[in-house]
């Protein structure tokens, strides 16, 4: 594959030519999500799926952390519109849907891949960090990480939608009506991460997983995934991800979500997602349009 655009990297395993390494390389911005990020992926699991060679796939984050989810320095801090973000009114969702749905499809590659993938997820999967690991059939965690998306507190829904099918009803709804994170330690004890480990021996027990279905024929691979994802679609997950990603365009053009957008325009989104995060009241409906305009025009 093309691999000249250095922000996610693509490697065969030295330990094990039967395994490939993709790596978010964007260590600077702890691996955020940034406009090419979505399709560089799709592109590295189609490559590891094109080759026989390859049985398994292992997805990882370079530096400090595994993904913090969406640039909000390109997406939300930047005054005016972008890809993400349509500053006039009345915004057009199937604009956004179709930019938000390719980006899912992109993220879902890892899911629908023939070939299984594990997610290695050291510090934080938060945001759309959280949505790539939970496209990944297996999540492995330092134990003291933490994942969830915290954007559902506002100006986010997440558009895989995976939570319910990894957690049920009731633990979906305590993440998604909270923002809250949990730790790998809770994640395991959930269900959703297949290991948690202290960080030091997260290697082996990725390596140890990898390793043990490497020796399983590509088909036998193949069948079974297939198999098992075929249940999870009968459940309804294209459906849920058609309303996941349209209810994510209204959460950024909501008046809360257009407030919370100028807020980091003019604070940053460090300030904007302090407050977000901190349980502190946010303007809504009118209130939340007034605040919108005055840090308009206060920029």
């Amino acid at each position: 594959m093309d691999n000249d655009n250095p922000d996610l990297l693509y490697r065969v395993d030295a330990r094990n030519p039967r395994v490939a390494r993709i790596t978010l390389n964007r260590p600077a911005r702890y691996n955020a999500i940034g406009m090419h990020t979505p399709a560089l992926l799709r592109q590295a699991v189609e490559h590891a799926n094109d080759d026989d060679a390859i049985h398994v796939i292992v997805l990882d984050g370079a530096g400090e952390a595994f993904c913090s989810g969406y640039d909000l320095k390109d997406f939300a801090e930047q005054p005016g519109a972008n890809p993400g973000y349509q500053e006039r009114m009345p915004w057009d969702p199937m604009l956004d849907y179709r930019f938000m749905k390719r980006c899912t499809d992109d993220f879902m590659s890892l899911w629908r891949s023939h070939k299984p993938t594990i997610a290695r997820v050291h510090k934080y999967a938060v945001a759309g960090g959280s949505d790539i690991a939970l496209c990944c059939d297996f999540i492995l965690m330092d134990d003291d990480a933490r994942i969830g998306y915290p954007p559902a507190r506002v100006w986010g829904c997440p558009t895989t939608a995976m939570w319910v099918y990894r957690v049920g009803a009731e633990r979906a709804k305590r993440l998604l009506l909270t923002g809250d994170l949990i730790d790998g330690r809770t994640a395991l004890d959930w269900g959703l991460a297949t290991g948690a480990v202290p960080l030091a021996q997260l290697d082996d027990a990725v390596a140890r997983l990898a390793d043990r279905m490497s020796g399983v024929p590509r088909n036998q691979l193949m069948m079974h995934k297939m198999m098992i994802n075929q249940a999870i679609d009968a459940m309804g997950l294209q459906h849920t991800q058609m309303m996941a990603t349209l209810f994510d365009g209204i959460t950024r053009h909501s008046p809360e979500g257009v407030w919370f957008k100028e807020l980091a325009a003019r604070e940053g989104f460090r300030a904007a997602v302090q407050w977000r995060d901190s349980g502190r009241d946010m303007p809504q409906g009118d209130a939340a349009r007034d605040a919108a305009e005055q840090l308009r025009k206060s920029r």
